[in-house]
């Protein structure tokens, strides 16, 4: 049965050069060791992520798990200077964390990583350095090639994530220790504030897949990682491409889960939430306490295969059902070739040309790159409009279901009229009232054709050939509904629009889409993960609740503008007392017939206090270009005291030249 635990607020972890890490950690009752579970982030233990600790550690430690959740160095609490996200030192940090913990008497020596995204970003690189203590790695939402899946960049196409993304961790890393912890906070916060890396402008200038992005990224060598895996992530999240890739290549045991969920753990999920709980305890019973647990005998591959749903951008319940794939690649999905003809699907080629030219305003319904961030207003829409605007691809109406697990490709033959150009695919599921539901997508930078280390610009005229990998997918399309293959050369405010307006021109005899067709006879049973058990949630005093808003305008000029602004509240925790409250709004606009018109600003506020004590943040972002380079510009500005008296302020600008961008 359960049992109780108690909570170490913090504690320093002293590293070899002699900086301090801050640590929170929940220890189980009774005598003895015990196996840990490490959770290692930038985003602050004391306030960031304490309404989700409250909820997952509070429960592991219960089951007898000593759960340590760390401040990466520069960040929260802990002392040091933030320098990037998977760093060389933050990794290193993490060894001597690790080492840490397997020293001291509470712990039994087998310990276990859990993250979501960031954190299940370097549980996974930590795993690729074998330190002797790490046993087991629970990653959800992560990536196992940096350049490939992540914020930043996809098909070599710069999404507007990279300077959204910065903009966040700028705010983030802009806020102060807690004075509690840290006497020298002040001193300290001023130091963080002058001394920020501008990692917007630094990912920018990281154009391609070179030795920046290979750092971290643990596709690089397979067989480096020993501890078994269990990678999880959901349907609505961006980062969907990571559990089937771990799954197939893997030399350690390795298990994936995909369910419906956004960028949340699933008992916290707003889409159909799940035992996120019995997941992780079943896995770290079995690798870090020797339990049989039945964790090994999973199926290789559990999913969630979708239905079409009438999508909105708001939250609602998914349709589908859970299916399960013994072993990963699995001998029941086979390659299904369809050919592109005059907007049609077919069994055999087409002779002919198809012009495909979009205005940069195509993609509003897309929705949010990464839903689960925001407050809502965030999930991809009905694509019809979308479609409209695009060279749209499509089966007859279906007579037999038609069911897809895995990445479908597009192969195209092309010629185009501009250097630089990009091509964005997505696969629909077209109810017969006309509604389209996107299956999946993916843009490619055409310029990477063949490969992202190495782009080269295009000659107009000339004919190529290249090959669109979508994103995974796993989606069931009922009789009646008909398969639409949509291809444009934009999708704002997703991705980043080329430096102008381009035409591609299909050749269509060499262009196809390859799906990846489920058949199955007998299933096997799923093992799904159930409905969310109950578990306790941070009582914390609501000042002011979290809300939300978007508004998509057009503006007298002509430009598409999206305005959103999310509130995420203010509250004081219960623990400790700190009130905090924060929120942001971002401007995204784009001139249809002009994509160097494309911008994205946006202004993050934190509030801080505590008695006496009490402090505010702005900071500000904007990301504009023309034909040749991106120009970004941030500034922010400190505040002490109910008067709000500056403590600091600073700007910065850069400019990047856009290359292949």
């Amino acid at each position: 049965m359960p049992g109780t635990y108690s909570i170490i607020e913090n504690t320093w972890i002293t590293l070899p050069d002699g900086r301090r890490l801050s640590a929170r950690i929940w220890m189980p009752a009774g005598e003895g060791a015990f196996p840990a579970i490490l959770e290692y982030l930038p985003y602050r233990k004391r306030d960031g992520t304490a309404p989700r600790d409250e909820t997952t550690h509070t429960v592991f430690a219960a089951e007898g798990y000593a759960c340590v959740r760390v401040d990466i160095s520069g960040t929260g609490d802990s002392e040091g200077v933030f320098d990037d996200e998977y760093s060389e030192q933050e990794l290193s940090d993490g060894e001597a964390v690790l080492e840490w913990i397997a020293a001291q008497n509470w712990c039994d020596g087998n310990i276990g990583m859990i993250g979501i995204s960031w954190g299940g970003f370097n549980g996974l690189q930590l795993a690729f350095r074998r330190p002797q203590a790490l046993k087991a790695v629970v990653s959800v939402a992560s990536t196992v090639d940096r350049y490939a899946d992540d914020i930043h960049y996809m098909g070599g196409c710069l999404l507007s994530d990279n300077a959204n993304w910065g903009s966040q961790m700028f705010a983030y890393q802009s806020r102060p220790a807690d004075p509690v912890h840290r006497a020298d906070w002040r001193e300290d916060w001023i130091k963080r504030i002058e001394e920020m890396p501008f990692m917007a402008a630094e990912w920018l200038r990281r154009q391609v897949r070179g030795d920046f992005w290979k750092h971290g990224s643990v596709c690089e060598d397979w067989p480096a990682i020993q501890a078994p895996v269990l990678a999880i992530t959901g349907w609505a999240d961006a980062y969907v491409n990571a559990p089937s890739a771990l799954a197939a290549n893997l030399t350690a045991p390795a298990k994936a889960m995909i369910g419906p969920w956004e960028h949340r753990y699933a008992h916290i999920a707003k889409l159909d939430p799940a035992d996120f709980h019995g997941e992780v305890l079943r896995w770290f019973g079995k690798w870090l306490k020797g339990e049989e647990t039945g964790a090994e005998d999973l199926p290789d591959y559990r999913i969630f295969m979708q239905e079409h749903f009438n999508p909105s951008m708001q939250n609602k319940p998914r349709q589908g059902r859970w299916v399960a794939e013994a072993k990963w690649p699995s001998p029941n999905v086979r390659d299904r070739v369809m050919f592109l003809g005059q907007g049609t699907l077919g069994d055999q080629p087409v002779a002919g040309t198809l012009a495909i030219s979009s205005p940069a305003t195509l993609g509003r319904a897309g929705g949010y790159f990464c839903p689960g961030m925001r407050y809502d207003n965030e999930l991809a829409g009905d694509q019809a409009e979308d479609d409209r605007l695009s060279a749209c691809f499509e089966t007859a109406p279906l007579a037999e279901p038609l069911e897809l697990l895995g990445r479908p490709r597009v192969k195209v033959a092309f010629s185009v009229d501009k250097p630089v150009a990009q091509l964005v695919a997505r696969v629909c599921d077209v109810s017969p009232e006309g509604v389209s539901q996107r299956i999946t997508y993916r843009p490619l930078n055409l310029s990477c054709r063949n490969g992202f280390e190495a782009p080269e610009k295009l000659v107009p005229g000339e004919r190529y050939e290249a090959e669109i990998e979508l994103n995974e997918c796993a989606h069931r399309l009922k009789p009646g509904h008909v398969l639409r293959l949509a291809l444009s050369t934009s999708y704002w405010p997703i991705v980043w629009p080329s430096p102008e307006a381009a035409e591609v021109m299909l050749h269509l005899e060499d262009s196809s889409l390859v799906l990846p067709e489920r058949f199955v006879t007998e299933e096997i049973l799923p093992q799904n993960p159930g409905a969310a058990r109950d578990y306790p949630v941070l009582k914390a005093e609501q000042l002011r609740n979290a809300s939300g808003r978007s508004k998509m305008w057009t503006r007298e000029d002509g430009a598409l503008v999206l305005d959103t602004f999310d509130d995420y509240g203010k509250a004081v925790d219960p623990y400790h007392g700190m009130c905090v409250g924060s929120h942001v709004a971002m401007h995204y606009e784009v001139h249809p017939d002009d994509p160097a018109t494309a911008a994205f600003a946006s202004d993050w506020t934190f509030e801080f206090e505590r008695g006496g004590w009490q402090v505010s943040i702005d900071t500000e972002n904007k990301v504009t270009c023309d034909r040749e380079n991106f120009y970004l510009w941030r500034k922010v500005t400190a505040y002490e005291g109910a008067e709000k008296e500056v403590a600091v302020t600073k700007e910065w600008r850069e400019s990047v030249p856009r290359g292949v961008l």
